[in-house]
């Protein structure tokens, strides 16, 4: 009779016991975050593949050529810098509309200035200048308290004014000491796409292997938790607003050395389609958090897209839809990887044997 007893006080305790440790092991918090983070992260890449794998039947024999891929390299340039001005925005914590007029203001003040007989190089200085103090001003501003996107449109207002003030109304012609940068080619690759790589390796650089980079991510993210740390925060969110006047300059001397002249009259296309490559990249508005080489994927993907339709001769206007299209499913598929991995991250709480309420968190046996 006792060992019938202790067999049966026995049996459920060895049950209770492996229920309780299998449980853990079959709905592990962690199990597929891997996975939903690389979506996330890297489904950018994923994409363009793709997209590049279609276009080559859908578009042959023109497309899958390294003429044409120069040729998309080149379209893509002007759109990844002034993303690039858009994403260190973000990243710093603010969306910065006032890009177009930067970029208008310091190619008008540069080209005046290599008018009246300045070389390249002062040129070219002056109008980082003119960005990174249009960027400090944006920022001085911000820090008082004011909204980031009232103030840059105010900002995008006030330099339109005063690029025609300095421009006297008309493009600023004949700048042709920008053609190194613009038109000429280098071992049959554009100018600008060398640009375009200085500039995200700099970048690039600066936010991974830099203190000053992780610390204005850290802004963009939670700025009151960095400022608990003891660190400036303002001085990084005005880092952030500089970086982007001063890549929205060279992509206004881009333009200038494009096309030999400087317009007074901002291109808002051009923040459309840098909004959009940021937005396909996954770097969410919030900021905090992105990647500068996914950002230049998606302005890869925009002119991929446009080069596919012209090759077939689909009417342009068809790119733009496109482009709005994955825009909007960017945004979406950013939302739902977003929450999944917060979900898998952080369950709803479980009922446990004994009624009481616990997450689902494995401990680690010693």
């Amino acid at each position: 009779m006792s060992n019938d007893r202790t067999d049966a006080t026995k049996a459920p305790a060895d049950d209770a016991a492996a229920i309780a440790h299998d449980a853990p092991a079959a709905s592990d918090p962690t199990k597929g975050v891997r996975g939903l983070v690389f979506l996330r992260d890297r489904g950018i890449i994923v994409l363009w593949l793709v997209l590049v794998a279609i276009f080559a039947f859908w578009a042959a024999p023109y497309f899958f050529t390294l003429q044409n891929a120069a040729l998309v390299a080149n379209a893509a340039a002007l759109s990844a810098v002034f993303a690039a001005a858009v994403g260190f925005g973000i990243l710093s914590g603010a969306l910065d509309l006032s890009i177009p007029g930067s970029a208008t203001m310091a190619a008008v003040v540069a080209a005046v200035a290599m008018r009246a007989g300045a070389p390249a190089w002062l040129g070219i200085l002056i109008a980082i200048v003119v960005g990174g103090a249009v960027g400090w001003g944006n920022g001085a501003l911000v820090l008082r308290g004011l909204n980031p996107l009232v103030v840059t449109i105010g900002t995008l207002t006030v330099l339109t004014g005063l690029a025609q003030v300095v421009s006297g109304g008309v493009p600023v012609t004949g700048i042709t000491q920008l053609s190194w940068m613009g038109s000429t080619a280098y071992f049959g690759i554009p100018a600008p796409i060398f640009v375009v790589a200085v500039v995200y390796l700099l970048g690039w650089l600066f936010l991974t292997r830099t203190r000053a980079g992780a610390r204005m991510l850290g802004v963009g993210g939670n700025i009151e938790a960095v400022r608990r740390a003891g660190v400036n925060a303002d001085r990084y969110r005005i880092l952030g607003f500089v970086l982007s006047g001063v890549c929205a300059a060279i992509g206004g001397l881009l333009v200038t050395a494009t096309t030999t002249q400087a317009s007074p009259n901002p291109s808002v296309d051009l923040l459309f389609s840098a909004l959009t490559a940021v937005a396909l990249s996954g770097m969410p508005l919030s900021g905090g958090r992105g990647s500068l080489p996914r950002v230049l994927v998606g302005a890869l993907i925009i002119a991929t897209i446009s080069s596919a339709l012209i090759i077939r001769g689909v009417a342009p206007y068809w790119a733009t839809i496109a482009t709005g299209v994955l825009l909007i499913l960017a945004l979406g598929f950013e939302l739902v990887m977003s929450r999944a991995v917060a979900a898998r991250l952080a369950p709803p709480p479980r009922a446990t044997l004994d009624g009481a309420s616990t997450t689902n968190i494995r401990t680690v046996e010693a």
